[in-house]
């Protein structure tokens, strides 16, 4: 169990996050509530109370997310001031905070009840980059199981355009093009031809229902225009034509999943983007029991693959990581990535195999 100075130092710790990431907002409303949490409300006495890791539970991106829809229902007019940027000296920031705290309890206090689901379709040129490298290596086509895919935004990864670093992949008429900032050399120009693509969520998120959707949004930084334009869209391609989301437990799902049949000259690739942290060390270990398994039952004719983007918490940095079977080249990074995907940098071979993610990762919203 954290200390109360713990609990609130992860807000410190998240103001950073925030800062590296040119979110002014949301960074002064981090600071502003390592000071003016207090325990004259349910909500902050849960806060400084928190029985868990408060930077890997992701605490401090559950106040800010319920904080964010007050200010998009427009309840709190003194809050969405400091949401808007015209309030910006810290001492009002705090008073405002303190107020809205006691005022809207009620309503702040069940979003601490679980992690945020920032769906984040950017995150899918990560995952397009490590597929790339898999698709070099084993065969364009490919079978695409993700977990933790919360709204199922980046299930649409085969109906997106990207374009990385001069390399692309995907339908040319896409309804959205993802096209990062891209460094360093760029990814394998493979052809990637996806078959098949499912996902699971223990708690899945359905947009087609309006609350919902508005909940998936407020997890979005104000300051992230962009990212917010991009989650209109694609909650309307979910709304369009859906997404093949299982609602259940992410290794009951991969090991069901892994023991259906292959089909010839398909790769199977397991896919996850910032969840890893999210998901019990007992059920990591078992997801990572079942890939070694699948791995080594693989064959060139039915290969296996792992692409991950997931946080480095040592090392402060958002990391694609490929791994693919027959063959024992162990886990690689391939690239880095901005936490929402605004930029990637690839890297160049030999690769770094020094495997972090297998731990829990620092979480960036």
């Amino acid at each position: 169990m954290a200390t109360e100075a713990e609990n609130r130092n992860s807000f410190r710790i998240q103001a950073g996050y925030c800062r590296a990431m040119d979110a002014p907002v949301t960074t002064r409303l981090c600071e502003a509530l390592a000071i003016a949490i207090d325990r004259d409300s349910a909500t902050g006495r849960a806060v400084l109370d928190w029985p868990g890791e408060p930077v890997a539970d992701a605490l401090v991106l559950r106040l800010i997310g319920g904080l964010h829809a007050l200010h998009r229902g427009g309840g709190d007019p003194a809050l969405s001031r400091v949401f808007a940027g015209e309030t910006t000296d810290p001492r009002e920031i705090e008073a405002v905070l303190r107020a809205t705290l006691r005022t809207h309890d009620a309503a702040l206090l069940p979003w601490l009840d679980g992690p945020p689901q920032t769906n984040e379709a950017g995150r899918s040129a990560g995952l397009m980059t490590g597929l790339l490298h898999l698709a070099a290596r084993y065969g364009p086509r490919v079978e695409l199981l993700e977990i933790g895919s919360s709204a199922g935004l980046n299930l649409l990864i085969d109906r997106y355009r990207f374009d990385l670093g001069g390399v692309t992949a995907g339908p040319g008429d896409a309804p959205l093009t993802i096209r990062p900032e891209w460094r360093g050399p760029p990814p394998p120009a493979a052809p990637v031809a996806i078959v098949a693509v499912r996902g699971v969520d223990i708690a899945p998120v359905d947009v087609r229902d309006p609350a919902q959707a508005a909940r998936l949004e407020a997890y979005v930084w104000v300051d992230n225009v962009e990212r917010q334009a991009r989650l209109a869209r694609t909650i309307a391609m979910v709304r369009e034509r859906g997404a093949a989301l299982d609602h259940g437990d992410a290794a009951d799902w991969v090991e069901a999943r892994l023991a259906e049949p292959q089909d010839a000259a398909v790769t199977r690739v397991l896919m996850h983007s910032v969840v890893w942290q999210y998901i019990p060390a007992e059920r990591r270990e078992r997801i990572r029991l079942a890939m070694e398994a699948a791995g080594a039952r693989a064959t060139a004719e039915r290969p296996i693959g792992w692409v991950m983007m997931e946080p480095n918490r040592d090392l402060h940095r958002h990391e694609v990581r490929v791994r693919g079977w027959p063959g024992d080249r162990p886990m690689e990074l391939v690239a880095l990535t901005h936490a929402h995907g605004a930029w990637v940098k690839g890297l160049a071979p030999p690769y770094e195999t020094r495997d972090y993610v297998m731990r829990r990762g620092a979480y960036e919203g």
